[in-house]
């Protein structure tokens, strides 16, 4: 099969196109002819050396979401049959035409969306959902934020939050983007470069905020909190260390947490597919939710993508096709 390889740590131009054997399923697995696979900046930090991938996941083909039809199955599988149309979040290898995966982290193909557009939902709907709606406790009328909201994950957790009726403020890099946002439904958006988000909302009393960036947006999200607030961090881009008053955490009685999905077992991550499945894939079919798909590029053209990427141009998904 062609795969695209990680052939050493560095930039886009490191990744290659390559010829391996067509994995083979275990027990629990199927093995899914991939039709297209959604391109995150986990792998980015993949490329450049700093997020190796767990045991047992491919070492050197990047990849974490997928669309396709299933070409092989385990013999322990039950739910799915050859030429089932699925997505599947995978720990690695994605970057290929063909990839395993536990039978529990494929979910059916949404019958409103095409294959590529499913290919941008496993990674982004399973972190936005774990971390926004699991972990930090959204709910229905309170008041969101997400940092960097014209991304892939921005544009996920605005839609999910303004479809269960929370008010949501998020934050990026331009007027474009920002007017993006508003569109998928953000009531309020501030652009970082030329404003600055703790002035522009300290009277509003945020309750839940998802945060990609860390470094010196940790203070202005801990003075943004109303009490009983949570922050979330899935990433820190400007930084892991931060200062803290642990006095302001106490008289507001913060939570203060994050996680990362990739390193999770097969168990958490098929018990996270079930409830997705029938929280989220619904509001899908509604026409509530839907990926926004910024480019399209070949398989070959992985690097072209990554460099796309890492241009911080994008709006919404980009997505190889394979």
């Amino acid at each position: 099969m062609k795969s695209i390889i990680i052939t050493e740590f560095g930039g886009p131009e490191v990744l290659k196109l390559h010829q391996r054997a067509i994995p083979v399923p275990k027990d629990n697995e199927v093995l899914i002819k991939i039709h297209a696979a959604g391109i995150n900046r986990p792998d980015i930090f993949q490329r450049r050396g700093n997020y190796p991938p767990p045991p047992g996941a491919s070492p050197d083909i990047p990849g974490l979401e997928v669309s396709g039809t299933v070409a092989e199955t385990g013999k322990n599988v039950s739910r799915w049959k050859i030429d089932d149309a699925v997505c599947a979040l995978l720990a690695g290898g994605g970057y290929a035409e063909f990839a395993t995966v536990p039978e529990g982290q494929c979910l059916p193909m949404p019958k409103s969306l095409n294959l590529i557009e499913a290919a941008s939902l496993p990674e982004t709907v399973f972190t936005v959902w774990h971390n926004v709606f699991q972990r930090g406790k959204l709910s229905a009328k309170e008041n969101f934020l997400v940092h960097g909201g014209s991304g892939g994950i921005g544009t996920t957790a605005i839609q999910l939050a303004y479809a269960i009726g929370a008010k949501v403020f998020t934050t990026t890099g331009s007027l474009e983007k920002c007017n993006a946002c508003l569109k998928l439904g953000a009531f309020s958006c501030v652009n970082y470069k030329e404003e600055n988000f703790e002035k522009a909302w300290e009277e509003v009393g945020i309750d839940c905020i998802l945060d990609i960036v860390g470094g010196n947006y940790f203070e202005s999200n801990i003075r943004l909190l109303r009490e009983e607030g949570r922050l979330v961090y899935i990433n820190a881009i400007k930084g892991s260390g931060v200062p803290l008053d642990i006095r302001t955490v106490m008289n507001k009685r913060l939570y203060i947490t994050g996680s990362t999905l990739r390193s999770r077992s097969v168990e958490f991550k098929s018990e996270l597919a079930k409830e997705i499945e029938n929280r989220v894939w619904p509001l899908i079919e509604s026409g509530k939710f839907k990926p926004l798909i910024y480019r399209v590029l070949p398989l070959e053209q992985a690097a072209e993508a990554h460099v796309l990427m890492e241009s911080g141009e994008h709006i919404g998904k980009i997505v190889l096709s394979v």
